[in-house]
């Protein structure tokens, strides 16, 4: 039996470089930081890491403060992006019983949690939001926008910390591919930018401490990085079935042909830096996508800015791609977003897709020294054109717990 072809029909999003996919995008190809100095509060002064990614346009610029206030953060970065996916996709009259969400978040509504737990102790337990329990699910924004879709072919929240914005892509294509649905709303959201989570992540040495310049914070591949970067934001994409998208005249910005998954089998946080893992989840979307190694282009990389983690993954691109990768171009887009977590490889998908669009490759900023042991072709300053004809980008994307997943995307061909 012939699988559906899988086409991406519509983008939104709501990043730190812009409240909107068209702006993200502009923003990414000129090579703007999204990071900043957190507002000077108490716990900022005592914090080793006084910066972060926030969102460029906050989320009370576009929803209206009765809707906010029964949704987490991360629900609602949810809902403004889907809202603008949808639209963008130009979808009308959809069966909905054929119309599926996937949309991960590697947290949840942590923040609601905390600040609950806050009016609990302050005020007590009657003052406590009867929205709570809804605000803080996992599976709170992949619910509300299935609700407000009116989505009954399933709605799901894979959780594989920062890949799973990346596998609820792949989770997507595969109700289309199954024949569970028509079109599927997919991406991934976070919002966990808040005293224990930067604390936290700090305590583990996982993020830069670069408080005297903050933008420059983020530098995958540069010798001297020291850590990630904490983002926040959404993204969200339409993809459907391609009989689906051609019946109604959808335009299609790129297909979405494979994907391939692993795990590590090493360590709850570190990288096997032997890279197998990374290789292999490569490996397996390329014969997922029947794609030949010969038109891999393009690499919108995991690349989070950590001592150990970059080096791992580089290597294992190197390995799974073969000796000559001259012609791979790889994009660390983090370095201008920050790192979204779950919400990562959604963001990195809608890069991948308009690099397809557009033939060309977002920058990587910040590599003033590039470390010696990076073997790959590394997009750096300023974007790349990339060749005509058909092309194919992969989306990398991993984990705390050694989850691995890679994304295949194609040109869009009739």
């Amino acid at each position: 039996m012939t699988r559906p072809r899988v086409v991406v029909t519509g983008l939104g999003a709501t990043t730190p470089l812009g409240g909107d996919v068209p702006t993200t995008w502009a923003n990414a190809l000129a090579g703007k930081s999204g990071v900043h100095a957190l507002p000077d509060e108490a716990w900022t002064q005592e914090s080793t890491v006084k910066f972060a990614a926030r969102v460029a346009v906050e989320p009370s610029e576009v929803m209206e403060r009765v809707e906010m206030r029964r949704l987490d953060r991360s629900e609602q970065f949810a809902l403004i992006a889907a809202r603008e996916a949808w639209k963008d996709a130009g979808l009308s009259e959809v069966n909905k019983e054929r119309l599926g969400v996937v949309i991960a978040s590697g947290i949840g509504g942590v923040i609601t949690v905390l600040d609950q737990y806050d009016i609990l102790k302050a005020k007590g337990p009657r003052s406590v939001s009867p929205h709570t329990v809804p605000m803080l699910m996992p599976n709170g924004p992949s619910a509300n926008v299935g609700l407000e879709l009116g989505a009954q072919a399933g709605v799901h929240t894979p959780v594989s910390a920062c890949a799973s914005g990346a596998e609820a892509v792949g989770y997507a294509m595969e109700m289309i591919r199954t024949g569970r649905a028509d079109v599927v709303v997919t991406g991934g959201v976070e919002a966990c930018i808040h005293e224990l989570p930067i604390a936290a992540f700090a305590s583990m040495k996982a993020l830069s401490t670069r408080n005297d310049a903050p933008e420059k914070a983020s530098r995958p591949y540069d010798k001297d990085r020291d850590g990630f970067v904490l983002g926040e934001g959404g993204g969200v994409i339409v993809i459907e079935s391609l009989e689906h998208a051609q019946k109604r005249g959808a335009k299609i910005y790129a297909e979405i042909v494979g994907q391939g998954l692993t795990s590590d089998g090493y360590h709850i946080a570190a990288p096997d830096p032997s890279g197998s893992g990374v290789s292999r989840a490569v490996k397996f979307a390329l014969e997922d996508s029947g794609v030949k190694l010969s038109e891999v282009v393009h690499i919108n990389a995991h690349a989070t800015s950590t001592p150990a983690g970059d080096i791992a993954e580089a290597n294992a691109l190197a390995a799974a791609l073969g000796s000559d990768i001259s012609h791979v171009a790889v994009s660390a887009t983090k370095s201008m977003t920050g790192h979204l977590l779950g919400g990562a490889g959604a963001i990195e998908t809608i890069f991948c897709v308009l690099a397809l669009y557009h033939r060309k490759a977002p920058p990587t900023i910040n590599i003033e020294n590039l470390d010696p042991e990076v073997k790959i072709d590394v997009v750096r300053d300023v974007p790349r054109d990339l060749p005509a004809g058909p092309i194919v980008a992969l989306n990398d994307s991993f984990g705390f717990g050694g989850h691995n997943v890679v994304l295949v995307f194609r040109s869009f061909q009739e």
